[in-house]
């Protein structure tokens, strides 16, 4: 088992900066792809962005890129979003989530974090 904690969402203008963390317990979270995604009120939760266990592969949607950053630090167990020039679209709740395999669909997923709200005001 891998538990996940996602933190640091909040209330930002558009145009701000935030940094989200998840910290990761349980199991080795060096073996796992970990992704990001987020889910905004009505819609289909998707997906945001991911990184290889090692770190050195990283995918994002096209909705983020240049704007999002991902990193991770296997010796903090942490996983990293920094999310710039923030838009009012962004808002959602954002989950953190670690699975065996590199890929995009939440269903190739096997742990999830509680989630955190981003909201954007425009």
């Amino acid at each position: 088992q891998v538990q996940l904690v996602e933190s640091g969402g909040g209330l930002v203008q558009a145009g701000g900066s935030l940094r989200l963390s998840c910290a990761a317990s349980g199991r080795t979270f060096r073996n796992y792809a970990m992704g990001w995604f987020r889910q905004a009120p009505g819609k289909e939760r998707e997906f945001v962005v991911l990184m290889s266990w090692k770190g050195g592969s990283t995918y994002y949607a096209d909705s983020v890129k240049g704007r999002f950053t991902i990193s991770r630090d296997n010796a903090k167990n942490t996983v990293y979003l920094q999310m710039n020039s923030l838009k009012p679209e962004d808002t959602a709740v954002y989950y953190c989530a670690a699975g065996s395999y590199y890929g995009t669909s939440a269903y190739e997923y096997d742990y999830w974090g509680q989630g955190t709200q981003v909201t954007v005001s425009s």
